[in-house]
């Protein structure tokens, strides 16, 4: 399968960029783009989270339901998102026309990648070890990681997002960078014109 965007991850981060995406199906420059989300959830942070401090989340929010909602959301608003359950990212690798990632079940082809997935030092995919340094962010007792970016962008096309991007851990923090790459992916796709999709009453 072939897609036009691939994010690897379903946690705040990668489900953010994925509803920003999946927002612009109606324009012009982003109807025809294949876009898919490998929602590979164990390794967020928010399967033991509780909120009470943002904005919009009703207090006591567990971040295990968030995960759920956001799949369900993403689902029942934006179904042209493909959602690749119950794979892990083996590897990504760059090829002429953008990357083959290698999943523990498939090899996908994309032009466009997001990684999304958590800020540990067990994140193991091939192919990302020439990026990754001490997180500039975490304390360094808690031994987390970054890819090292501009602006959320590693290379050309290949994107992070959330806290593997070098962001603090809060969930508004995450959700912010991953909408943040959606837009800048939109903006590319909208021949460099800033992009950014708001629904209205």
């Amino acid at each position: 399968m072939t897609f036009d965007a691939l994010i690897i991850g379903g946690g705040a981060a990668g489900l953010s960029c994925a509803l920003v995406l999946g927002s612009a199906q109606h324009k012009p420059f982003a109807k025809e783009k294949n876009i898919g989300i490998i929602t590979h959830q164990k390794t967020s942070h928010l399967q033991n989270a509780l909120f009470n401090n943002v904005l919009g989340l009703q207090p006591g929010t567990l971040g295990a339901d968030l995960l759920n909602d956001g799949l369900k959301q993403l689902n029942d608003l934006y179904p042209q998102v493909n959602q690749l359950d119950n794979e892990k990212v083996l590897s990504i690798t760059k090829n002429s026309n953008g990357f083959t990632i290698e999943t523990n079940k498939n090899n996908y082809h994309s032009k466009i990648v997001v990684i999304a997935v958590g800020y540990t030092n067990l994140m193991t995919i091939e192919g990302l070890e020439n990026y990754i340094e001490p997180h500039p962010r975490a304390a360094i007792e808690k031994d987390r990681i970054w890819l090292k970016n501009t602006d959320h962008l590693i290379e050309k096309n290949l994107y992070v997002a959330g806290t593997l991007a070098g962001w603090r851990s809060q969930f508004a923090i995450a959700c912010g960078s991953g909408s943040h790459v959606a837009t800048d992916i939109l903006t590319l796709w909208n021949g460099g014109k800033h992009t950014k999709i708001h629904d209205k009453i």
